[in-house]
């Protein structure tokens, strides 16, 4: 499998893609440059996943790279994040993905209408499951909490992914509206079960603002 390393360099973060005869994909832009014999294709989706796509919001092109070489892609302010998946499959904030190997099913999950508008994680998000590298973008240090038939309570959207195993939803607070109100959360989001999420001390939508800032810096070699 190809290998990724994230680079850090002046304040700014990328990542680094190693082929040896292999195949990435990627989020639709995030190319920065190429070394060596490494070929890029985007293909058409299928009527059904065109469809799709205009239905979550997510890009309706993913790129696939192929051969052997380095690819680098963009430089950000925000951090990266690498996750192994070793068949499991997980949920990603949307916006989240970045890479990953050409190994991984990238792929969508509904959430139930009222988690999805209330709970701040939005109707759609990005499903990954397989083997390999997937990379997300994050603002770390991503803090990793194992549940074993346990129960998380998360403010805001400080979950960035999570395994499919654990139950999801959003609730107030307390058990009270007056209650939810006046706590200054009113409402969480919630998971139980056996599984895993993953925490970043930055909500998602502030690392989107320090990537559209660092889109308009300089752009430095590696």
């Amino acid at each position: 499998m190809a290998g990724f390393e994230v680079i850090e360099k002046e304040s700014l973060r990328l990542v680094k893609v190693t082929l040896q005869n292999e195949t990435v994909r990627t989020e639709s832009g995030a190319m920065y440059y190429i070394r060596g014999n490494i070929q890029m294709q985007s293909k058409a989706p299928s009527a059904g996943g065109f469809l799709k796509s205009l239905a979550t919001g997510e890009n309706i092109f993913r790129p696939t790279y192929t051969g052997t070489g380095e690819l680098y892609l963009e430089p950000s302010l925000s951090g990266y994040h690498i996750l192994e998946l070793d068949g499991s499959e997980w949920i990603l904030d949307s916006g989240a993905y970045w890479a990953s190997d050409g190994t991984v099913e990238v792929g969508v999950e509904r959430n139930k209408f009222v988690s999805g508008l209330i709970g701040g994680e939005g109707l759609f998000q990005t499903k990954v499951k397989g083997r390999g590298t997937v990379v997300m973008a994050a603002q770390g240090p991503v803090e990793v909490i194992n549940l074993r038939n346990d129960r998380l309570v998360v403010d805001g959207n400080f979950a960035i992914a999570r395994t499919s195993t654990l139950n999801y939803r959003v609730e107030k607070a307390t058990k009270s509206l007056l209650g939810s109100m006046t706590s200054g959360e009113f409402i969480v989001n919630t998971f139980e079960g056996t599984g895993t999420v993953l925490l970043a001390p930055v909500p998602y939508w502030q690392v989107m603002m320090l990537r559209q800032i660092s889109a308009a810096l300089p752009k430095t070699s590696s």
